[in-house]
């Protein structure tokens, strides 16, 4: 057959070996890309499943350590905390955020005495300290109250920071929250505290599992929907973002993330930062479901979806999946 019947280049000389295809890799994963999500519960030596999220538990502090120091092992480099605040506690202003001695604070302060060189993330938010499972305070109505709110965000903001956290992160969607609480990180002596903003956060239907984790699902009266962004909307998303940005936020976090993907990319290349997404509750019991029902191999379904968010231009993916992708990327 002629050389005339072929073109000049062939794309496929290129996949034809495993050394080639490594070597012409556009996108890399390692787990220096990951950050663990883990959930805290009251007690000692406590592990509770968590029966819609499939091998995820929540841990008291003394077992919360020992997954801290497995990150640490796996090269994940930073880990993000969750409470589910016991009933007791909650209640319709949230007060227990406040709490120097709360579930979140405490377990800060393990992880930094026991693994001082791991990064701990922590969500600024109230939903797991309300009565009514809502971010903020409420009125009688019902509707959340941005800038009532915004002044108990401060002060856990500062709660957790006194504690020890490394990365702030304001889930809460209230307007002019990071701005507010930049400035109280630095007038109380933390300046590099870093803020990583969730700046375009969705009133998703895939949040499910996660409030089953933190308690909050059963409580939840009314939706997010009027602090939490419509899913249509992408432009909006932009102008979030620039606003956390100008306000002072370090990085910027888009979640969900899989169905937002889109969001990630149009980020990225606007704003040229740091770009997280969480790839959330809905979006693991969705891959577990799929791998249990032999829809798909776990491992594969894993690694395809965290190359997908570092291909759209994320900076790290929030996953619980995180310490399987770790082992399976350093197995490799």
């Amino acid at each position: 057959m002629s050389q005339a019947a072929f073109p000049a280049t062939r794309l496929r000389r290129l996949r034809t070996a495993a050394w080639s295809r490594s070597l012409h890799a556009e996108t890399s994963l390692s787990p220096a890309d990951l950050i663990w999500p883990l959930f805290i519960v009251d007690g000692s030596d406590v592990e509770e499943p968590i029966a819609t999220m499939p091998g995820v538990s929540r841990w008291s502090v003394d077992r919360l350590v020992e997954r801290a120091q497995e990150a640490q092992a796996l090269g994940i480099p930073c880990v993000a905390l969750f409470p589910n605040t016991p009933a007791g506690l909650r209640s319709d202003d949230g007060r227990e955020a406040l709490n120097p001695d709360n579930l979140m604070c405490r377990a800060i302060r393990a992880i930094k005495a026991a693994v001082p060189g791991i990064g701990v993330l922590t969500d600024v938010a109230l939903d797991p300290y309300t009565a009514h499972g809502h971010d903020g305070l409420i009125d009688a109505a019902g509707y959340v109250l941005n800038d009532a709110t915004k002044a108990v965000l401060v002060e856990q903001a500062l709660n957790q920071a006194r504690a020890g956290a490394d990365i702030i992160a304001p889930s809460d969607m209230m307007d002019g929250r990071v701005a507010a609480i930049r400035a109280a990180l630095e007038d109380d002596g933390h300046p590099n505290v870093q803020i990583m903003a969730y700046a375009a956060k969705y009133a998703s239907a895939f949040y499910g599992p996660f409030r089953d984790a933190v308690g909050s699902r059963g409580r939840l009266t009314g939706d997010k929907k009027s602090y939490q962004m419509d899913p249509a909307n992408a432009e909006e998303a932009l102008r979030e973002v620039a606003l956390d940005l100008h306000e002072g936020a370090d990085s910027v976090m888009v979640k969900p993330g899989l169905a937002y993907l889109d969001i990630v990319r149009r980020v990225k290349e606007r704003f040229e930062v740091p770009v997280f997404a969480y790839a959330v509750s809905g979006e693991y019991a969705m891959i577990e479901a799929a791998a249990a029902a032999g829809a798909g191999d776990r491992d594969a379904l894993v690694l395809e979806t965290l190359l997908a968010f570092k291909r759209a231009g994320c900076t790290g993916v929030l996953s619980y999946h995180a310490p399987l992708a770790a082992r399976l990327l350093t197995a490799r």
